[in-house]
């Protein structure tokens, strides 16, 4: 009798096994479709979370069945299916009970003992753990996210400065280009007081020289004259000024006294 499970497996492995055989193009397709899947490219999409479970009963019986089961056999239907199950398990012996069903049971009582009691504490110190760890991600996300808008504006802002740059070009080319028409007028502005300054100063040495000619002259023709004159022409020069002098002098007075 106890080796009925494993018949029981062995006969289970060989139907799976033909039914593969039957359906070689499905399992070929199969195949190519995991290789394909394999060979594929990564995608680099964020992962959905995994969904939550459903509702269990007993710490491992799923919901589901105690509501499949009671249309058919009512509430208690399942448990005495549960019972039944394990009443003939043991009366054919499939399952014998030895030391190992003790231990298990020990076990199996020590570890839900120590799920209902420690469980919760466990429980709210890794939703803790998982807490600050989301937090510290966030943390770490929000900071490479300031990074990267930082880099963008920079970015933005030296696109910003290389569009300038023709501009700033231009505002040089034309400074150049005023310094050296300053610089142009400045030379010409000396050229044409160099020019001016030895002109004036050929027009005043010819004046100097016209003025000195004339003083020449005068003094020559003075010279000449006063040398020409004799003591007696002088004596009677003067005498006749003497003369117009007296006459000047009469004329006044009669006109004074009329």
């Amino acid at each position: 009798m106890a080796l009925l499970p494993s018949i029981m497996l062995s006969r289970v492995i060989a139907v799976s096994a033909s039914g593969l055989k039957s359906t070689a193009p499905l399992g070929a397709g199969l195949v190519q479709a995991s290789r394909s899947l394999h060979t594929s490219s990564p995608s680099l999409a964020p992962v959905p979370a995994l969904p939550e479970g459903g509702k269990v009963r007993h710490g491992i019986l799923p919901e589901e069945f105690f509501q499949l089961l009671y249309p058919k056999t009512g509430a208690t239907g399942p448990y005495m299916l549960g019972t039944g199950l394990s009443v003939w398990l043991l009366s054919k012996e499939l399952y014998v009970i030895n030391h190992e069903t003790v231990a298990a049971l020990t076990v199996g009582t020590v570890f839900v003992l120590g799920v209902k009691k420690f469980g919760p504490s466990f429980a709210s110190a890794m939703d803790k753990m998982e807490e600050e760890k989301v937090a510290w991600i966030e943390e770490v996300k929000d900071q490479a996210m300031t990074c990267y808008a930082d880099a963008i504006e920079e970015e933005k802002k030296e696109q910003w400065r290389v569009e300038g740059r023709s501009m700033l070009f231009d505002a040089k080319r034309n400074n150049v280009s005023m310094l050296l028409e300053t610089n142009y007028r400045e030379r010409l502005h000396h050229a044409n007081h160099e020019v001016k300054r030895r002109l004036d100063y050929q027009l005043a040495l010819q004046h100097l020289k016209v003025r000195m000619e004339k003083e020449h002259m005068v003094n020559w023709v003075e010279k000449n004259v006063v040398g020409s004159i004799t003591a007696q022409q002088e004596q009677e020069s003067i005498a006749k000024c003497i003369s117009d002098l007296n006459v000047l002098a009469k004329n006044i007075q009669a006109k004074a006294t009329a």
